[in-house]
């Protein structure tokens, strides 16, 4: 999503001429295989690929995917402006542990963070902007400004799971809520059980056992 929507800026003039790397192997592979089947994409971006200059709306110029690890380390020597795309994983593995630690402790630099971080990981600490955290055991000072981008999220929100469970012709005999904040999680809880008169929900809780 955010090449698709970095592609559409660099079309229409909006993309400062800086390099982009996306840097995660998930991503490098995942983007390839979404741009050997264009046909299950939707009408809208259907539209777009035919209308895209290079007729690839995952490449534009000054556009780099990482594959090596060599390659992804001499990121950590980029100087002058420029973005890296790496998959976070709540930050807690991979790259973008590297790339944090080399470029948390400037101040000219931005963390943009745009998936949800669950509680007690190092992307929830970014984004609660805690003054220090551990990265590889090692205390770093968060200097650089961290910015959270809503809405880019996959999942469906409560009214959407809430529509998709009442097409079932019959409720489940238990139902176990485990994503989400626990807030968010009582709450959908409460729904299916008002609502949706599901029998047995239950939020479970850590190290809790269920006899199905």
């Amino acid at each position: 999503m955010l090449v698709y929507l970095l592609n559409k800026l660099h079309d229409q003039g909006d993309l400062p001429d800086i390099p982009v790397f996306v840097d995660s192997p998930l991503a490098v592979n995942v983007t390839e295989v979404f741009r050997q089947h264009p046909e299950y994409f939707d009408a809208e971006t259907q539209d777009y690929l035919r209308r895209d200059p290079d007729n690839d709306i995952f490449s534009f110029k000054r556009l780099r995917y990482i594959h090596a690890v060599e390659e992804s380390k001499r990121l950590h020597d980029l100087r002058g402006p420029g973005v890296i795309i790496s998959a976070s994983g709540m930050a807690e593995a991979g790259r973008i542990q590297h790339h944090l630690k080399n470029n948390i402790e400037d101040h000219r630099n931005t963390i943009l963070i745009v998936g949800w971080q669950a509680p007690h990981t190092l992307g929830r600490r970014l984004v609660e902007k805690a003054p220090v955290v551990k990265i590889f055991g090692m205390e770093y000072s968060l200097e650089a400004e961290v910015v959270t981008l809503n809405g880019f999220s996959g999942h469906a929100d409560l009214p959407g799971i809430l529509s998709w469970l009442k097409a079932l012709k019959k409720p489940p005999q238990q139902t176990f809520v485990v994503h989400g904040e626990p807030d968010a999680a009582q709450e959908l809880a409460g729904r299916l059980r008002g609502e949706l008169r599901f029998p047995q929900v239950l939020v479970p809780s850590l190290h809790q056992t269920v006899e199905l």
